[in-house]
């Protein structure tokens, strides 16, 4: 089973330059993190676009979509900002309707060494083999529907929805 792997940009793929401070894109780092990672799941990379979340549109969304829709692949993990992850999960959780599709992310870049995008990566890759089609956040060890998640700002986490907080099962990974 090939899984899709797209790249979006986000906090997972940022740089940082010691000499101004900022932060940047210059490529993914996924295939560097697969095999830092010693990944034996058959995936295609594709980089659909290198964005702070912040920045992206609703045409840029729809280019996720789109890429989701077009894949061979019926399985298909998407690095994404996580400042609007939520957003881009229930626009892909409304159109895309016959694939398994996990969103994950970063809080920490990945090049800054104590990244949590390694392991949300890892979680992402399992968890898309496993659920059944329908798109999902995988964040801090969690999974969650397109429709149920939301990130605490507060504690830096993504968690339920408080208003499906009660109603559906608690998942954890």
């Amino acid at each position: 089973m090939k899984i899709a792997l797209f790249a979006t940009g986000g906090t997972f793929d940022k740089e940082y330059n010691e000499l101004n401070g900022n932060l940047y894109f210059k490529k993914t780092h996924l295939a560097e993190m697969l095999e830092l990672g010693r990944s034996r799941v058959s995936v295609r990379i594709q980089v659909l676009m290198m964005k702070d979340s912040l920045d992206m549109t609703t045409a840029d969304r729809q280019a996720i979509a789109t890429a989701c829709q077009q894949a061979k692949e019926k399985r298909i993990v998407i690095t994404h900002g996580t400042d609007t992850m939520e957003k881009t999960a229930c626009f892909l959780g409304k159109t895309v309707t016959d694939k398994t599709v996990v969103l994950t992310g970063a809080m920490v870049p990945y090049k800054f060494g104590s990244s949590d995008g390694l392991f949300n990566l890892g979680s992402a890759l399992a968890l898309v083999q496993v659920l059944p089609p329908g798109v999902y956040v995988a964040m801090n060890g969690r999974y969650f529907m397109w429709n149920s998640v939301t990130k605490n700002r507060d504690i830096g986490a993504f968690e339920e929805k408080p208003s499906t907080a009660k109603s559906s099962k608690r998942r954890r990974i």
